[in-house]
């Protein structure tokens, strides 16, 4: 089982990123999907997730109607598009898949947007 982040780095206030996870070893379409984002010093929080089955996608208020959260199961992989980035500490991104009691996480990637 793997999950892989990319996308990640420094951009400027207001700038965009799109974070990729690249999923392997599990049946990647029964998976509920989610991102998570932790900044250093605080704990891991929820910021996206999408569903196996359907397609509502769910936003914390803090990244809501600007993140956009998308999965393609033909291609194993989980996008967030992130836009109207705001300044904050760096913080890694991870990405989560859920089925049942199997939880699996990536190893994170780092989002720099400097004050």
């Amino acid at each position: 089982v793997q999950l892989v982040e990319s996308g990640g780095g420094l951009v400027q206030p207001g700038g965009s990123l799109r974070l990729s996870c690249s999923a392997s070893g599990f049946h990647f379409g029964r998976f509920d999907l989610k991102w998570y984002r932790q900044a250093p010093g605080k704990e891991r929080v929820w910021v996206a997730g999408i569903p196996s089955v359907g397609v509502r996608r769910s936003y914390s208020d803090v990244v809501k109607g600007r993140f956009t959260i998308s999965r393609d199961n033909a291609k194993n992989m989980l996008y967030l598009q992130m836009n109207y980035l705001k300044p904050e500490a760096a913080a890694d991104d991870y990405c989560n898949a859920i089925f049942g009691s199997l939880w699996y996480w990536g190893p994170g990637t780092q989002v720099t947007v400097p004050t």
